[in-house]
């Protein structure tokens, strides 16, 4: 559908190229799945973890605020982007030195939302 119009669309093999009504567009498919583990966060060279987001999208909960102790695996921040959240989990343990957004600010691809000491 597009809008509110059922529309015929052809797909490439490889999955780079959609066709509709004669005109092909380039495409990217992104599976929500693998940018919420992409999203999670990289450590620093001084041992730090930063939680990155993978794509563009909106705060909608700050599970751990500043100060809190966190475990690997445990939310830190959740992100809603293509209409699906995310929770973003620590990739370390440790304590959460700095929420660098509030709930309902916009955020874009690659911001630091949080820094893990």
């Amino acid at each position: 559908m597009i809008g509110n119009r059922v529309v015929e669309a052809f797909v490439a093999p490889d999955g780079r190229a959609v066709t509709i009504g004669g005109k092909t567009f380039d495409v990217e498919l992104i599976d929500p799945r693998r940018l919420r583990a992409a999203g999670s966060g990289q450590q620093t060279a001084d041992g730090t973890a930063e939680i990155k987001t993978a794509m563009p999208g909106k705060v909608v909960r700050v599970i751990a605020e500043a100060g809190s102790e966190v475990a690997a695996g445990d939310g830190v921040i959740v992100v809603e982007a293509m209409k699906m959240q995310n929770e973003l989990k620590s990739p370390k343990d440790g304590t959460v030195r700095e929420i660098r957004f509030n709930e309902g600010d916009n955020v874009a691809t690659g911001d630091v939302l949080a820094v893990i000491d």
